[in-house]
């Protein structure tokens, strides 16, 4: 009895000092809250309480020591400043150091305390003589999208005590049984299988019956293994506070999505890595105030936490406003490393120099401290995030920004999943990622499906949607099936919709998620296995893996690619393929195709403003924007809060964003060009689809748009594209 109650002791206090942690560092900003001031006075004296009553007494006496001084702070002559909140998240280690002790030998052992009760005996002394002084504020703070205070940990839902509402259980216990509810579903997938087979309605009754109490059943277990990755984020703000002093750094730390659900297995293995990021993103990120002033930016350094689900997956987002990655740094660093050669450092891209962070040992440190710089962190990293099916991807911009994305599945264990066949083969497609299904019959999958030269597209309720075809990706056959319907799943990755080809649409089925081998993790387009109802293996795809294999998605938009393969034989022809766009008030115009890079979309957020011209970030560089519709003397009637349509104009080798109201159409027709206009932007009209349509000059628009650097080029540019439609 004896040894359980220690062990409850440990347990709870534990969990206590994680809300006292946490507390503490709100209290750093709010010293005047008086609810908050009166629940960490509780849980310290639960704490001394519990470990006199089991004679535990080293762990009494500093829990007394730390209690005293909270009463001081409850009373108002002890005020929440940096050096108070210091010496009490010392005690709070303290304390966690005396209950690991306990927790591991079943006693306390010698631990001496005797420095840290004179530190918080000499804070009370401090009392009856002068307030603590409080630090000035801002090298440390702490925001978040909820402003709310805690919720006492004391209490359930219902206001009854937690101790009469929950018991604890061994999570090995929970991994057991979660174990065999997958058996289980495995089996039931088999007799439902078999009895849909048979015409026997005694079997099919109780097969009934089993499908749903499995699939309670299965509801059930894994709402028991999810926790909010906010349990992990909350050692952070400790954390950020304790090293920021350290390195004498301002940093403001900020978490989105605390509330996003994982599977616990999932959770503790994603724990460390989170740590190592943050640390590095403070230490090797984040510039010191003077830095960052002669920089022009904030003295206060800005560490941003995200995490959502996206596509039947978690997105875990690391991200500083700090010095970025230096390119070139890390290459050098490689090579004399012996890691790469001099020759390949020159054809490495972005993303595979900074895949080189993750190399065990690498470090771009010139020393080792007690922080960082032996190379294991970005290692421990990748072979945890690898180790759960997950995959890390590293963006940044020198001196301004870095972005790390964690990309992990959201359980281990079973989702719901649509099935397909692809050239005689059976997939699995997360329904997480799905929108729609969609059924083109025989006789209209030549019209409905257009080209725009090598992407296949469809157009769905007005909007042009990117095809992929899964036998081309896979590599199966040829990507055209052999007559009949064309079945077509609306698939979302990354916030952009895609249609994905297959030749048969199966069925839906709860399926048991298997991870793949080690040595097929090359294969992005995989995300895992499972075993079906009739014992055969379907490999499960990840649907972001087949978006970016198809050149779908980029760094910053993902809209749909153009290929210019084609181009040069265009104006050989008599017929001049064509982008339709409306440019308001009903009116119509044309932009020849060979002039398109891409169409895209932005959202207003993303718009900014460099000198007079709106802009966006477009691949690493700053895109500007030319309104088109207001060039033409109209204005927009797309909502203010609508995605902006942009076709991307090459010229000089620059990008240029063309927005227009909608895309109306591509097509290729025969063109008689006409002299209607003088209009500045206007070669001439054309009928076209039985309306008058202007084809544009795009490049004396882009002139027109107040671009100096780009004037010499437009006549010459405009010129060309004259006599080509021509």
């Amino acid at each position: 009895m004896q040894q359980q109650l220690i062990r409850d002791l440990v347990l709870e206090s534990t969990e206590a000092l994680d809300q006292f942690e946490r507390d503490l560092l709100a209290l750093e900003n709010n010293s005047s809250d008086s609810d908050t001031l009166n629940r960490i006075f509780r849980l310290i004296h639960s704490i001394k309480g519990t470990s006199g009553c089991l004679a535990l007494h080293n762990l009494e006496q500093l829990a007394h020591a730390g209690e005293n001084v909270l009463s001081l702070l409850r009373e108002g002559k002890l005020r929440a400043g940096k050096e108070l909140v210091s010496k009490l998240l010392a005690f709070s280690d303290g304390l966690r150091r005396t209950l690991a002790e306990i927790g591991e030998t079943g006693s306390e052992g010698a631990t001496d305390h005797s420095l840290l009760v004179a530190d918080l005996q000499a804070l009370e002394r401090s009392s009856s003589q002068a307030a603590v002084v409080t630090v000035a504020a801002g090298s440390f703070g702490l925001f978040s999208d909820e402003d709310a205070p805690a919720a006492p940990a004391a209490q359930a839902a219902d206001g009854s005590s937690i101790a009469d509402t929950a018991i604890r259980v061994d999570v090995e216990q929970l991994d057991r049984i979660m174990d065999l509810v997958g058996e289980l579903v495995l089996a039931r997938n088999q007799i439902v299988r078999f009895a849909g087979n048979t015409q026997d309605a005694e079997l099919l009754k109780p097969t009934q019956r089993l499908n749903l109490i499995t699939s309670k059943l299965q509801e059930n277990i894994m709402k028991t293994r999810m926790q909010p990755i906010g349990n992990v984020w909350a050692k952070f703000p400790r954390l950020v506070r304790d090293l920021s002093l350290e390195l004498g750094k301002q940093v403001a730390l900020g978490m989105d999505g605390a509330e996003t659900e994982l599977d616990r297995t999932i959770l503790e293995s994603i724990k460390d890595p989170l740590t190592h990021l943050v640390r590095n993103a403070i230490d090797h990120g984040l510039e010191t105030p003077e830095v960052r002033r002669a920089r022009g930016k904030p003295a206060e350094g800005q560490l941003r936490l995200r995490a959502l689900h996206e596509g039947g997956q978690v997105i875990i987002q690391v991200s500083d406003d700090g010095s970025g990655i230096d390119r070139e740094r890390v290459l050098r660093k490689a090579v004399q490393r012996n890691l790469i050669g001099p020759d390949d450092a020159a054809r490495l891209s972005d993303r595979e120099v900074f895949a080189l962070l993750f190399l065990p040992g690498f470090s771009t440190a010139d020393q080792v401290t007690n922080v960082s710089g032996r190379g294991v962190g970005m290692d421990v990293v990748k072979r945890n995030v690898d180790r759960v099916g997950g995959a890390v991807d590293v963006q940044s911009e020198a001196g301004r920004s870095t972005n790390i994305r964690i990309k992990i599945p959201l359980t281990l264990a079973i989702v719901p999943a649509l099935m397909v066949r692809c050239a005689g083969n059976r997939y699995a497609i997360p329904q997480a990622s799905l929108v729609e299904l969609v059924r083109i019959g025989e006789d209209q999958a030549a019209t409905l499906i257009e080209h725009v030269e090598d992407c296949p597209v469809y157009r769905l309720r007005g909007h042009l949607l990117p095809l992929v075809y899964l036998r081309a990706q896979l590599k199966l056959a040829d990507q055209n099936q052999e007559g009949g319907s064309v079945f077509l799943l609306v698939l979302q990755a990354e916030g952009r919709q895609f249609g994905l080809v297959v030749d048969e649409i199966l069925d839906t089925e709860e399926i048991v998620v298997k991870p793949l081998g080690k040595e097929l993790k090359g294969l992005t387009i995989y995300a895992g296995a499972t075993i079906m109802g009739d014992g055969r293996v379907a490999l499960i795809l990840d649907v972001m893996g087949i978006a970016r294999r198809a050149g779908l998605l980029n760094e910053h938009s993902g809209g749909v690619a153009f290929q210019s393969e084609a181009r040069n034989a265009q104006a050989a022809s008599g017929r001049q393929s064509l982008l339709l766009v409306g440019v308001g008030a009903g009116k119509q115009a044309a932009i020849p195709l060979a002039s398109v890079a891409r169409l895209e979309e932005f959202r207003p957020e993303s718009v900014e403003r460099a000198g007079n011209s709106q802009v966006v970030q477009y691949r690493g560089e700053i895109m500007p924007l030319v309104d088109v519709v207001q060039a033409l003397g109209g204005c927009l009637t797309a909502d203010a809060d609508a995605a902006r349509q942009v076709v991307v104009y090459s010229l000089g080798g620059r990008s240029y964003g063309l927005v227009v109201e909608h895309i109306v159409d591509i097509l290729e027709s025969d063109v008689k060009l006409h002299r209607t206009s003088n209009q500045p932007g206007i070669l001439g009209s054309a009928v076209v689809q039985k309306r008058v349509t202007d084809f544009l000059d795009v490049a004396a628009l882009v002139a027109a748009s107040g671009v100096a650097e780009f004037e010499a080029a437009a006549p010459e540019e405009a010129g060309a594209l004259e006599k080509e439609i021509a």
